[in-house]
């Protein structure tokens, strides 16, 4: 997916850190260093064409939604989704100590922030969940080769949506697209970024591994760890 290349001025939404218990659907371990959000296993064909990834998790796709309803905007191209408001889990690594840095925007964009390590854990019989590195989710359909290692995801925090004609901008663009993981710095309305630049979107495609996850719409746990600093 192209973006624009004209400089976006970014205002990184500040979020308030709640001391008390998070809100359904997100658990805070401040030993562990996580935070754990239910999540679903995202269909793959929700419009026409099926597109490759580029979201690691955001809001349900919604063929004709209410008033109301919580409808990702790239629900299209996404792994898990999730029913959280991603400031919501932007204030649980507040709970951390994690301070959001800054989204990339662009072809040379880079994203900036506190490095986290993002796994989904997938349930298991009669036992613990199995825990699943993105390397092991996601892979190139052509080659059967894993997503390279070497991507890092980042605390970024969010910038503001774009504004509507007439209505003024939303600070944390992020609780109007839906959008929590973006792979690629294809806009600023989310709460974490993979170093990917958009350089690599030119190339790198990729899918969900279906002999990894469940069927789509099984319930699975997103788990994001705050990196030990190096």
């Amino acid at each position: 997916m192209r973006v624009c290349l004209v400089p976006v001025a970014c205002l990184i939404a500040t979020v308030a850190v709640a001391d008390d218990k998070p809100p359904a659907g997100i658990a805070v371990d401040k030993e562990k260093k996580t935070v754990t959000i239910d999540a679903k296993v995202a269909p793959r064909k929700v419009l026409e064409e099926v597109y490759p990834i580029e979201v690691i998790a955001c809001w349900p796709y919604k063929k004709e939604p209410k008033a109301g309803d919580r409808v990702g905007k790239k629900a299209h191209e996404t792994v898990v989704t999730i029913d959280v408001l991603p400031s919501e889990v932007a204030a649980a690594m507040g709970q951390l100590g994690a301070k959001p840095g800054k989204p990339g925007y662009g072809e040379d964009a880079v994203a900036e922030g506190p490095e986290v390590n993002v796994y989904i854990d997938v349930p298991q019989a009669g036992g613990n969940p199995k825990r699943l590195s993105l390397d092991k989710v996601l892979l190139d359909p052509k080659t059967k080769k894993p997503m390279p290692k070497g991507v890092k995801f980042r605390f970024t925090g969010s910038g503001p949506s774009k504004a509507a004609p007439g209505r003024p901008a939303t600070e944390f663009g992020a609780d109007v697209s839906g959008s929590l993981i973006y792979l690629f710095p294809v806009d600023v309305e989310t709460v974490f970024q993979s170093t990917l630049t958009m350089k690599e979107e030119k190339y790198l495609k990729l899918e969900v591994n279906a002999d990894a996850l469940p069927k789509a719409g099984e319930a699975v746990k997103l788990v994001i760890e705050l990196a030990e600093k190096k």
